[in-house]
Order: C-alpha cells, then sequence, then structure tokens
C-alpha cells in the first residue's frame, strides 16, 4: 500500500513519457490518467452511459464505443459541453488514480496527469503529497512536437497554446525535472528523485 503519491505532469512533448518509463524501471507504479479516462468512457460503463443521457446517441460509434473525434468535435465547438464532459469524466479519473496508487506496492507510487494545472492542481487532487512538473523550453518541444507528429509549426503552436503555459506549471510545482538535454540526463534526474522520493516516504 502506498499512501506517499506523487503527481507527474508537464506539457506535451515534454517528456513525461520518458520520465515514466524511468520510474517504472525502477520499480514504482505509475498510474495514468489518460488511461484512467478511456477506462471510464469504455463500453457498457456507467460514464459512458452518462455521456449518452447527457449528449445522445450521436456520440457513439456503431460499434457502441464512444466515437472520441465526434465528441472532441462537440466539445471544442461549446464550452458547456466541455464542462459537462468533464464533470463526467473527471471525478472517475481522480478515484480511479488515487485506488491504483494507493493500492500499488512498493514506498511511493506516481500518478501521471498531464492536464494536472488545467484542471485545478492540488486544489483538484489534494491526496498529492509533492507535484513533479517535467519541464523544457518551449522551442525544444514545439521541435519535438513537429518531428514526433510530423506536423508543421503552426499546428505545434496551436497544440502547444490550448495547454496550460510554462509558467502556470512551474507554479504548482514541488519539483522540476528539466529536459532540454539527452535522455540520459532526464533519467539521471529521475533517479535523483526517487532517491528523494524513497526518503520522504519513509519519513511519513
Amino acid at each position: 500500500m502506498s499512501d506517499y503519491i506523487i503527481g507527474l505532469t508537464g506539457g506535451v512533448a515534454s517528456g513525461k513519457s520518458l520520465a515514466e518509463s524511468g520510474f517504472r524501471h525502477l520499480g514504482i507504479c505509475v498510474a495514468d490518467a489518460d488511461a484512467a479516462a478511456r477506462s471510464a468512457l469504455a463500453a457498457g460503463s456507467t460514464g459512458l452511459n452518462e455521456v449518452v443521457a447527457a449528449f445522445g446517441t450521436g456520440v457513439l460509434a456503431a460499434d457502441g464505443t464512444l466515437d472520441r473525434a465526434a465528441m472532441r468535435r462537440r466539445i471544442f465547438a461549446d464550452a458547456g459541453a466541455k464542462r459537462v464532459l468533464e464533470g463526467i469524466v473527471h471525478p472517475r479519473v481522480r478515484a480511479s488514480l488515487q485506488a491504483a496508487c494507493e493500492a500499488a506496492d512498493g514506498p511511493y507510487a506516481i500518478a501521471s496527469i498531464p492536464l494536472l494545472a488545467e484542471v485545478g492542481g492540488r486544489a483538484a487532487y489534494p491526496w498529492l503529497r509533492r507535484i513533479l512538473v517535467i519541464d523544457a523550453a518551449e522551442a525544444t518541444r514545439l521541435a519535438r512536437l513537429q518531428a514526433r507528429d510530423g506536423i508543421d509549426a503552426g499546428l505545434a503552436q496551436r497544440m502547444l497554446a490550448a495547454q496550460a503555459s510554462r509558467s502556470e506549471r512551474l507554479a504548482i510545482a514541488d519539483d522540476v525535472i528539466g529536459n532540454d538535454g539527452t535522455a540520459d540526463a532526464l533519467l539521471a534526474q529521475v533517479d535523483a528523485l526517487d532517491r528523494l522520493y524513497r526518503r520522504l516516504a519513509a519519513s511519513g
């Protein structure tokens, strides 16, 4: 059982996935908010039933699963619809992450929450003991995003602009891993924080 839980976050193309893999390699459970959100709206789930009740069967694909593209168009066009969807999904995600982390073996656990700054930070997740931000300069992230997704600079810039700003993320951070360098440099910082978190968890 792990009651010492770290929130991990960072903007798109900051290096969250590499940091997560580093912690997992050290034997730490990482519970993922994106996976929890998909599970919350899986076929036959109460979450999906609530979405259909709120938005109608037009958000379902032919096989009865959520038509994510249709839902995405709906919420981008209507801020009210976005709030309704978030009201269905976010409480389920929070509960799922907390349960997974608390059930984990190991001295501490990590809840990976890409949009932690956007959803209210520690106010939305009061059970987080610390928040770790994976940080990189905007120019670094833009270059990575274009290379990773094969997109142009304009789309990459819009994707960054749709998220919280770098300063908003850093404002909620207890710990920061800088990722403007190599993968080895990031993993060295993961190792150092793992040692810190083990000490903190042991001391309560």
